[in-house]
């Protein structure tokens, strides 16, 4: 079965690492992709651009309206995604909890219809 893994971010929680916890997130984070490619577990992911460059769509009368950012005002933000494809819910759940993101904010599992 394939899962997303949503990745969320909290600016604020970003900013008060030290430059040495965020230089150390990326490798982390490399090195459990790494494994998932190795086991074949591994599908995708990206990393997102800022939420600042966002654009939301939404059709209402027959029109389109275009407007800056999220759709919603929250303090966390979806930062990117992995995509994996694995023997149950309870593997992609170890997997989401062994990304860096997971301890600062963040990680939902859902799995792809």
């Amino acid at each position: 079965m394939k899962y997303m893994l949503l990745i969320y971010s909290n600016p604020a929680v970003w900013e008060a690492l030290s430059d040495e916890e965020r230089a150390a997130l990326g490798p982390e984070h490399a090195a459990l992709i790494e494994e998932l490619v190795e086991s074949g577990e591994w599908v995708g992911g990206s990393v997102l651009a800022a939420p600042s460059q966002s654009r939301t769509v939404r059709v209402r009368g027959g029109a389109a309206l275009t407007t800056d950012g999220p759709f919603a005002e929250v303090k966390e933000h979806m930062a990117g995604y992995d995509i994996v494809d694995c023997v149950s819910v309870e593997r992609a759940l170890e997997i989401a909890a062994r990304i860096p993101d997971a301890r600062l904010s963040g990680v939902e599992v859902r799995p792809l219809g």
